[in-house]
């Protein structure tokens, strides 16, 4: 099975681990951690990544911001990326589309809903019971 590398980029120790959590449940898949959006930049310019799952707001460069630099760089720009976040306004999620966000999720997440994005995204199968 090829090994895909998800991104969780989450200024928020607990939501970072929660994303955490859930896509480690996927097989084939290593989960890589960054505090902020400089973070990320830094990963997504060493690693090979299949997907990122990144926060909106947070501080230094938010998610937005992020959005737009991978978009603009040749080497990542085809990367899926998910926000993941409390605004659940519909001009949001529509501006972080028009950006480049591939999908968006609203916080309070549920684990389900993370994996199944992550597998449909990848084109894996999840099979992974929620009891």
């Amino acid at each position: 099975m090829a090994e895909h590398k998800i991104l969780v980029v989450e200024d928020s120790s607990i939501m970072r681990q929660l994303l955490v959590m859930a896509l480690r449940r996927i097989s084939g898949v290593t989960v890589l951690e960054a505090s902020d959006g400089l973070e990320a930049l830094k990963t997504i310019a060493n690693e090979d990544l299949s997907l990122v799952f990144s926060d909106v707001n947070m501080p230094g460069m938010d998610g937005l911001k992020l959005v737009r630099m991978i978009r603009s760089d040749k080497r990542a720009c085809e990367i899926p990326i998910v926000m993941v976040t409390t605004e659940g306004a519909k001009e949001d999620r529509d501006r972080a589309l028009a950006l480049g966000a591939t999908a968006y999720i609203t916080k309070p997440v549920q684990g389900a809903e993370v994996v199944d994005t992550a597998c449909r995204l990848l084109e894996l199968s999840a099979g992974i019971p929620w009891n």
